[in-house]
């Protein structure tokens, strides 16, 4: 039962608002030596977890190459791009984007978008673009974290809902082999895959019709900072 004091530590890391890495880091420490593992079989697991899914961190080779692109005007070009596509605001910009990363999540290709090679340097400036040629105005900061923050949830949500509809998505492989191997269960992936069409679905309908909202938000919490501030109502905002 003592191990289970690690699950204290990461709900006191996390409220304390700790470095996520750091807590995990002593969580593992502090479970394994309350596992009764020495310095060195902890240190050992350490290593060896890291070995086993190093895939994860594939994504830091390309942070060189997105910090040349962004520093030679990478979200300049973006933003201006977006800018001269009339009638397309940041809401629509996003839902479209939704689909497209759970589109190619669900045909495997979960490589293409993501936080830092995606929407960081194109997704998130270019719905800020949208977002400001339609109301006028350039966003206050407040706001501009707001879209930032949709854009980020457009990548998560198309991801994890997408990705389930892969038969070949380690999820899938995983939830079949425990329920096969444990219950004594003959499940394909192909059923599971199946099954997270219908999720897939809902998922894009509800948060799609939450970033086809966002439009109107911005729209009101824009003319509220500008009527704070003695500022021209952006357009739209007046009706």
């Amino acid at each position: 039962m003592l191990v289970l004091l690690g699950v204290v530590v990461v709900i006191l890391g996390f409220v304390t608002r700790r470095n996520p890495a750091l807590v995990v880091g002593v969580t593992g420490i502090v479970t394994g030596l309350l596992g009764r593992m020495n310095p060195l079989e902890v240190l050992a697991a350490f290593g060896q977890s890291f070995a086993d899914s190093r895939s994860v961190t594939v994504f830091a080779v390309v942070l060189p190459v997105i910090g040349l692109l962004e520093r030679y005007g990478l979200r300049e070009q973006a933003r201006r791009l977006i800018g001269r596509l009339s009638g397309l605001s940041a809401g629509r910009f996003l839902a479209v984007y939704l689909l497209v990363r759970q589109v190619t999540a669900a045909f495997g290709l979960n490589n293409i978008g993501g936080p830092a090679q995606t929407v960081r340097p194109l997704v998130a400036p270019m719905a800020e673009a949208a977002a400001e040629r339609r109301l006028g105005a350039t966003l206050p900061d407040r706001l501009r974290e707001k879209v930032r923050s949709y854009a980020s949830s457009s990548d998560t949500v198309g991801l994890f809902f997408g990705e389930d509809c892969f038969i070949a998505i380690g999820s899938i492989l995983l939830i079949t082999g425990f329920v096969n191997s444990t219950y004594g269960q003959d499940i394909e992936p192909t059923q599971l895959a199946l099954w997270a069409a219908p999720l897939a679905v809902c998922a894009f309908v509800i948060h799609g019709a939450r970033l086809l909202l966002l439009d109107r938000q911005l729209e009101r919490e824009m003319a509220l900072a500008s009527a704070e501030h003695d500022l021209p109502l952006p357009k739209g905002a007046d009706k």
